[in-house]
């Protein structure tokens, strides 16, 4: 639902999110005896690690006096409500019964929360509002087969907001400007073809970007009503330029551009003249989390995030405040928002040894205060530490990426003795990974195994020669990046050849899929969660709503319209070369995923039975792109945690009643997860004693 929509993977997943306290009694499996720990760490009870967080997504009002955010309603996310900082007086605003609200954020007016949900993943996200005076919800967009995006709202007009609505147009969002208080739609313009739209601070909208057959974007001006031509996104920045806003006086903009340079600066355009001047630049990584100023609309803080976020401010006053916050940090901070005065800044610290914290710097004081923690109870444990790694690959790209080691192995980012490894992919591709911010890391690490993250070519932040070099390479030199970086892995002796796993989602997935066909003597078995199998009849079933992403997903992968497309398309698909599965596999889908359809799933399951391979696939009726219930989630990785245990010989907890009141539903080959086929028959005959109660 984010403007910046272009740069973010497409096929991507959220963060493996959770909470909860341990409880259930601690197992070892199968650890090698030469990798045997004396004291190994406790367990972190699963349903801590990926049920919900005690509360999550802090947000203030803008206006600073009223706080809100996601926690737990018999056991859904809902959004909460309170005076800021009074969490005793804090109550529900949302009764959500099914999935749970996954993002919500306030109006300017400070009198209206927005929120997105969707209908079971299926991602057709409708927008909802608020009105804390009543506490009355409205669908702002009542609409079929619809879904909408948040555009833009101001300051100067507030208790107005304005959505794109593809009601009309599958394909195309119209922008609509909406009255919080009446739901009332009135169109600014109707869509003839543009990818994105940007308003300025009246709330008209003033910018498009048109696509380009070469694949990159035109942006055009409306002027009295016509379009004219202002300039070109070339097709090699397509996913490294984006504008952020107009300026106070709307005459200008700010952008992060790449266009004349490698990594994206922070820039002013003068719409007039064209004029363009650099604001802040870097050689290290791309401009990024560029903070506004509300006042007079200008950027005021950046940062430059390689291996962690490296914040500057833009002004010297600013750069004072900078320098105070860090001081009193813990962790990857990334400023989230500010109060409309610009005086209380939100910000999120990403911790490795303790949970994640919504905090709040307030200039006036600088002072840095926690609001609240995610996860409090994980700092009840000793948790696993993250070591920054930059790998070079085999043609002299520097990997960002992430090793995560068990507590009890580790010797400051080194082992006694080789551990078990998962390589964690990440979606996208057009995403990274960062520090701290996936808590199947922290999983993983507590089961035993060293867990490597690997900002392959592609992943975005690092430049736009780095994101292209993926372009005609999935299956290629993307997967050359992660064979390297094990291959680190195992030279500097962390772990050995024979006791490697991948695992990831979405684009992850794939991944995983392909080191299961392309190099299946690598890994040892593989986890997929909604991994593509097919690359063509993943481009033949996108949402209609991609229509103006379609050139920049042809560029990535092949252009189907094209012989060498078609054939690149079915080369690095691993559906065609099914038959070289050796070893264990574990795959995870929603049944109404509009972006990797369970079709992708279904195919690789059949073609694996057809050539009589093993394989384990498991289906959840109620979930899309990504599991995001938690009983679904906890069913998911006890399955996985046991499977991996049976591959790679970690400590596992039992699967014991985690599949209750999941939808879980074990197509093929519950056999070969070692005690899946008994969690399963429990949860049938509590269903079946349940129905003879009644």
């Amino acid at each position: 639902m984010d403007r910046n929509w272009r740069v973010i993977g497409v096929f991507a997943i959220a963060g493996m999110i959770a909470a909860c306290a341990p409880k259930k009694e601690e197992t070892t499996a199968n650890i090698d005896a030469a990798n045997e720990i004396e004291k190994p760490a406790p367990l972190i009870d699963r349903e801590l690690l990926f049920g919900n967080p005690t509360r999550w997504q802090g947000r203030l009002s803008p206006d600073g006096k009223m706080m809100s955010f996601l926690a737990p309603l018999d056991g859904v996310m809902n959004i909460w409500v309170a005076p800021a900082g009074d969490f005793s007086s804090a109550k529900a605003v949302t009764a959500d019964k099914g999935r749970g609200i996954r993002r919500h954020f306030w109006a300017l007016d400070s009198k209206h929360l927005l929120f997105i949900r969707d209908n079971h993943g299926d991602e057709n996200w409708h927008l909802f509002s608020i009105d804390l005076s009543t506490d009355a919800v409205t669908d702002l967009t009542p609409y079929n087969e619809i879904s909408a995006t948040m555009l833009a709202q101001s300051q100067d007009h507030p208790g107005q907001i304005v959505a794109g609505i593809n009601d009309r147009d599958s394909r195309w969002h119209d922008p609509y400007l909406i009255d919080l208080q009446t739901a009332e739609r009135t169109l600014l313009v109707e869509n003839t073809g543009f990818a994105e739209f940007i308003v300025d601070h009246n709330l008209q909208v003033r910018l498009g970007l048109k696509p380009t057959t070469a694949g990159g974007y035109n942006v055009s001006q409306r002027v009295e009503n016509e379009w004219i031509d202002l300039f070109e996104i070339p097709r090699e920045d397509a996913l490294t330029t984006q504008i952020l806003g107009f300026d106070k006086d709307n005459r200008g903009i700010y952008l992060q551009d790449s266009r004349g340079r490698d990594k994206a600066a922070l820039a002013h355009m003068e719409l007039e003249s064209g004029k363009l001047t650099v604001l802040a630049e870097s050689d290290k990584a791309d401009i990024s989390n560029v903070v506004m100023n509300p006042v007079n609309h200008a950027p005021m803080a950046y940062s430059v995030n390689y291996h962690k976020h490296e914040w500057m401010g833009l002004t010297e006053d600013i750069k004072q405040e900078v320098a105070a916050l860090e001081m009193q940090a813990d962790g990857d901070l990334t400023i989230l928002d500010t109060t409309l005065d610009g005086m209380h800044w939100l910000i999120n610290a990403s911790r490795d040894t303790a949970s994640d914290a919504y905090q709040v710097y307030d200039r006036s004081t600088q002072k840095l205060n926690t609001l609240f923690e995610g996860k409090p109870e994980l700092n009840d444990f000793e948790l696993p530490r993250i070591y920054p790694q930059t790998i070079a690959s085999r043609d002299g790209l520097d990997l960002v990426s992430y090793l995560t080691l068990p507590v009890e192995a580790d010797l400051g980012g080194k082992v006694k003795s080789p551990v078990p490894l998962v390589l964690v992919v990440h979606g996208g591709p057009w995403s990274r990974d960062n520090f701290a911010d996936d808590s199947a890391t922290r999983w993983l690490a507590n089961r035993g195994y060293a867990v490597l993250q690997v900002n392959y070519r592609s992943s975005t932040g690092f430049g736009k020669a780095f994101v292209n070099a993926g372009n005609g390479e999935w299956a290629g030199a993307m997967h050359n990046d992660l064979l390297d970086a094990v291959q680190w892995a195992i030279d500097n002796k962390i772990t050995t050849k024979d006791k490697v796993a991948i695992m990831g989602g979405s684009y992850g997935g794939y991944a995983t899929l392909v080191g299961m066909t392309f190099t299946p003597e690598t890994f040892a078995c593989g986890v997929d969660i909604v991994g593509p199998s097919n690359l063509q009849t993943l481009l033949d079933s996108v949402p209609p709503y991609w229509e103006g992403f379609k050139k920049v997903l042809h560029t990535a992968l092949g252009d189907p319209a094209t012989e060498s497309g078609k054939k690149l398309l079915a080369d690095r698909s691993p559906l065609n070369f099914a038959d070289r599965i050796t070893k264990p596999l574990l795959i995870g889908q929603g049944a109404n995923d509009p972006r990797v359809k369970q079709a992708e799933s279904d195919q690789i399951v059949a073609a694996m039975q057809t050539n009589n391979l093993p394989v384990t696939y498991i289906l959840y009726p109620d979930e899309g792109h990504g599991f995001q219930k938690p009983e679904n989630r906890l069913s998911f990785f006890a399955a996985s945690e046991s499977f991996l245990a049976d591959c790679l010989g970690g400590r596992y907890q039992p699967i014991g009643d985690d599949l209750s009141n999941s939808s879980i539903q074990v197509v093929e080959g519950a056999e070969f997860v070692p005690g899946l086929d008994e969690a399963l028959k429990r949860i049938a005959l509590l269903a079946t004693n349940t129905l003879e109660e009644d």
